[in-house]
């Protein structure tokens, strides 16, 4: 597959820093199957919906992951070390993989410290330069230490050009997140729906239903080869209840439509549908990866932000929408100034 056709150029003043205010103000690229497009409001959303329409959110929660420690001194004659660590992926009650800098200057063995009674010993260094980190604390402490001491994990193309700060702890998490803190990234097609859009869409008749993902850092990554090879992404959690799964087959079942909020969303119910498109129930890991030429079997349409421009995520909408519509989709909110990524803009996908 030529990833050159999932490439587009994007001026880098359409990356959102921030989001509008308030957040269900945000603009919506309604993006026909045939190509046609419409400009409107996320708050829009519900005119374009059925009645019995069933729309999908992951309510994962995402853990103040970025953290600032020291590494003190191995002797009498060496430097305290001051680190950024962002934490990647829970592993247990106790232990995560990170990122740290300066990378060169931590070793399995040494402790960084964060804060008086919480600290983390390097165990081990992992591909893609990931270190192995084991905290002095574990389960609900180890949570409230996290959000203590830790920042929002901002995505690198905002951390590059802003830290983040309070308002982040409100506006990089969504209304309806769970109490399982362990996504490293928002859902952040989720983060449109204040509690005002949610009750018009109730209001609507327009159902809700809850699926959890949790985010890794992986999703900002660029694709590689080996990935395109082997067909399958990195791995993260995911769950789909059987009660959901019962409700969103009876939905479909019945000719209403299922609309995940968010690739995140997406991605769990196409990793639990079979071949005829039935959800099952399921709890664990999930590597798939959705391109042009794959069947997308569970989504009748897909509310989502915009993409990078070579990701695993655009070429998810291509696969859904086509990719020629979803270029001159993108080219079109390039042109009209929509605001890009996870503080920016949404669309609706209509196959």
């Amino acid at each position: 597959m030529d990833l050159s056709q999932f490439q587009f150029d994007l001026p880098e003043e359409r990356i959102a820093l921030r989001p509008v205010e308030p957040q269900d103000s945000a603009r919506l690229l309604v993006v026909h199957g045939d190509g046609r497009l419409e400009d409107a409001h996320i708050r829009d959303l519900p005119r374009f919906l059925s009645p019995g329409d069933v729309m999908v959110f992951n309510d994962t929660r995402v853990l103040p992951a970025a953290l600032k420690g020291v590494r003190p001194a191995r002797d009498e004659t060496g430097q305290d070390v001051a680190c950024d660590v962002n934490l990647t992926e829970r592993i247990d009650a106790r232990s995560w993989r990170a990122l740290a800098r300066p990378g060169r200057r931590l070793k399995e063995g040494d402790r960084i410290v964060f804060a008086e009674g919480f600290s983390a010993e390097i165990t081990g260094r992992h591909e893609g330069g990931e270190i192995g980190l084991l905290f002095s604390l574990s389960g609900d402490e180890l949570t409230a230490a996290l959000d203590a001491h830790g920042a929002m994990p901002l995505p690198p193309y905002i951390a590059r050009r802003r830290p983040a700060d309070a308002k982040d702890r409100q506006t990089y998490q969504t209304e309806f997140a769970g109490d399982d803190a362990a996504s490293v990234a928002a859902p952040t097609a989720g983060l449109h729906f204040t509690p005002r859009l949610l009750e018009e869409i109730d209001t609507a008749g327009i159902a809700r239903e809850t699926v959890r993902l949790h985010v890794g850092l992986g999703t900002f990554k660029p694709l590689e080869a080996a990935q395109l090879e082997a067909n399958r992404l990195h791995e993260e959690w995911r769950r789909l209840t059987p009660e959901v799964a019962e409700r969103l087959n009876a939905a479909r079942s019945g000719g209403r439509r299922v609309v995940p909020v968010g690739t995140t969303a997406m991605r769990t119910l196409e990793s639990c549908a079979n071949a005829d498109g039935m959800l099952r129930a399921a709890t664990g890991p999930t590597d798939i990866f959705l391109k042009p030429g794959d069947a997308v079997r569970a989504t009748d349409a897909l509310v989502t932000n915009f993409h990078l421009p070579g990701s695993s995520l655009f070429m998810l909408v291509c696969a859904l929408m086509g990719t020629d519509v979803m270029q001159a989709a993108y080219a079109h909110a390039i042109e009209t100034e929509y605001r890009f990524y996870s503080y920016g803009d949404a669309c609706l996908l209509l196959p």
